[in-house]
């Protein structure tokens, strides 16, 4: 007998349901045609517009692949630079090496590490101006505080590795040494 008792509460339910959809097709027979014309024109504009907004992200996104597309390359040849400048500092560090060796390595890197700064030029990559500026957080990341009393504190007085943009965005920012205040060693007078 439950059994029974399911089955006849399952039918009503679906009666019930086919009732709700036969009504929900029944009020939309009751739309008059200059209703369903707007509501579609409605639909329409909105397709239209989502479409040009796709549109637009996509171009975008296209414009910024195509300008900042070799950012990773790059930031990898940064390295390149910064093994030239080392090397350029070890030579001119080498007892062993005398005047005139020097001279002509010292030559031949210094042709090597302009082209690379000319080919970085072309291609929009240059360096963050560091020296006598202030610190802005967003190109130079301070390393050190060196006392100065002729700069203002805050002001950067060292670059200790080169820091560089492409177009208006920063690949690495420069190390630096920020100038501060030098500490005022006051002697204390022993109390008598």
């Amino acid at each position: 007998m439950p059994e029974e008792k399911k089955t006849i509460e399952e039918n009503k339910e679906d009666l019930d349901k086919k009732k709700s959809e036969d009504n929900k097709t029944e009020e939309e027979k009751k739309i008059s045609p200059a209703e369903k014309i707007v509501e579609l024109e409605d639909k329409l504009t909105r397709s239209f517009a989502e479409l040009e907004n796709q549109r637009r992200r996509f171009e975008k996104e296209k414009d910024e692949a195509f300008d900042y597309g070799g950012m990773v390359l790059a930031r990898d040849a940064l390295n390149l630079l910064d093994n030239l400048e080392r090397s350029k500092q070890s030579i001119n560090n080498d007892q062993n090496l005398d005047e005139n060796s020097k001279k002509k390595i010292m030559d031949h890197i210094e042709i090597i590490l302009n082209d690379t700064l000319t080919i970085f030029k072309k291609n929009n990559i240059v360096p963050v101006v560091s020296i006598n500026e202030k610190l802005d957080p967003n190109k130079h990341q301070a390393m050190m505080e060196i006392e100065d009393d002729s700069k203002e504190p805050g002001t950067i007085v060292q670059e200790i590795q080169k820091g560089f943009m492409l177009k208006d965005r920063l690949l690495r920012p420069s190390l630096v040494g920020v100038s501060k205040k030098p500490q005022k060693t006051e002697e204390k007078e022993p109390k008598k």
